[in-house]
């Protein structure tokens, strides 16, 4: 059974945020009503071609989804989408230029007077009110804003994160508390608002580097792939050329690394690298004892030493590979979706789903669904072809 059958979601969305967060409702068994311009639809579907000519990140946030084509400053396509939320709907999802949704009266306060019940999720890259209400908001902005950027990269060259990580953020979060609003109505009836920011959900996930430059403190400096504050751990060289990502998180695994790894346990008591802190503070001369000995062995054996001593490690891989991950296979976590461009693999989502599968439908064709929904409502085909002449649906 999956959990959110029955539950019907209208959103208005674009790019990753919004989309993801509703692409996980659908994973759970909500009907997911997208709302697309026609024509053009959601403008992520033209982010590349990477997937048999489909966008990426489009296929990626969008599967088990409809989508109904509304140009939603058509007077008869406000009706449409009015009448969508009101007989339909349980929640309503946006993420337009701010303002936006308001001024077509999908805001909270409009919606909850006609539809109590109804929980509408704002998204927005800096929240509904505050001196940054009407900045635009990308990812790479919002990466900047909160801070990642200024923590993440070498020490030469500040960086963003590859995947779209403020967007994802921010889709989490609105999932989450969508869950918690649900909770919520189920036991008192009551809908409500939910204003999610870009800025605020990745401010959040700063955690420690926060904390770390606490009441004027010096920020964790930037070390590549290496830790900020923890060492050894990040990637070293073989002999071999190739790369070993190893990591360590205590004082056992230090000496247990001294002496099995590195065979000379009597660093394990050298004042220089006696805690965490002094090992950090070192981690030059510490690096260059760890690479003279690596050197001496191909990643291989590197690998060999590190499981022997039961210290983290893992392979650095590439797209590629990780569409092969051995772990992945064995846990039996991919399956087939259809995409207007065919069947493609998509990863199942995490999570056990002892009580039943995951809703993996196909993602849709911008309009796919228009017709059936009309229909619905008590369209007839030639009104149909009529608003599709004016350029409503």
């Amino acid at each position: 059974m999956q959990p959110l059958k029955g539950i019907t979601v209208v959103t208005l969305e674009h790019a990753i945020a919004a989309p993801f967060a509703t692409r996980q409702l659908a994973d759970m068994g909500a009907r997911v009503i997208k709302v697309e311009r026609p024509g053009v639809g959601d403008f992520a579907r033209a982010y590349d071609s990477r997937v048999r000519g489909l966008a990426s990140h489009f296929v990626w946030t969008n599967r088990s989804k409809e989508s109904l084509t509304l140009d939603v400053k058509h007077e008869e396509a406000q009706k449409i989408l009015m009448r969508l939320i009101i007989e339909e709907a349980d929640v309503v999802v946006q993420n337009l230029a701010p303002g936006a949704a308001a001024r077509l009266g999908l805001s909270y306060e409009a919606l909850s007077r006609r539809k109590p019940g109804i929980i509408v999720c704002d998204i927005s890259g800096y929240g509904d009110n505050g001196p940054y209400r009407d900045k635009k908001a990308y990812d790479l902005l919002i990466q900047s804003e909160a801070g990642f950027v200024s923590v993440t990269g070498t020490p030469d060259t500040p960086s963003k994160a590859g995947p779209s990580i403020a967007d994802i953020a921010a889709g989490m979060y609105a999932y989450t508390n969508i869950l918690g609003a649900l909770m919520h109505r189920q036991q008192t009836g009551e809908g409500q608002r939910i204003d999610i920011s870009m800025l605020e959900s990745l401010s959040e996930w700063m955690s420690y580097p926060l904390y770390y430059a606490f009441e004027g403190a010096a920020p964790p400096q930037r070390t590549g792939a290496s830790h900020a504050t923890i060492y050894p751990y990040g990637p070293f060289l073989a002999g071999d050329g190739k790369t070993v990502m190893m990591g360590l998180q205590n004082e056992r695994e230090w000496k247990l690394f001294c002496e099995k790894v590195l065979l000379q346990p009597a660093l394990a008591s050298d004042p220089r690298f006696a805690g965490n802190a002094q090992r950090s503070e070192a981690r030059g001369e510490l690096s260059s004892l760890i690479v003279e000995t690596f050197s001496t062995l191909t990643a291989a054996q590197v690998v060999e030493r590190l499981e022997a001593a039961g210290i983290a490690n893992a392979q650095v891989n590439t797209m590629s590979e990780l569409w092969k991950h051995p772990q992945l296979e064995a846990r039996g976590r991919w399956r087939e979706i259809d995409t207007p461009a065919g069947a493609v693999p998509a990863m199942l989502p995490p999570g056990s789903w002892q009580h039943g599968a995951p809703r993996m439908g196909a993602v849709p064709a911008l309009g796919q669904h228009t017709d059936a929904i009309l229909s619905h409502f008590g369209y007839g085909i030639e009104q149909i072809a009529q608003l599709r002449a004016e350029g409503a649906v």
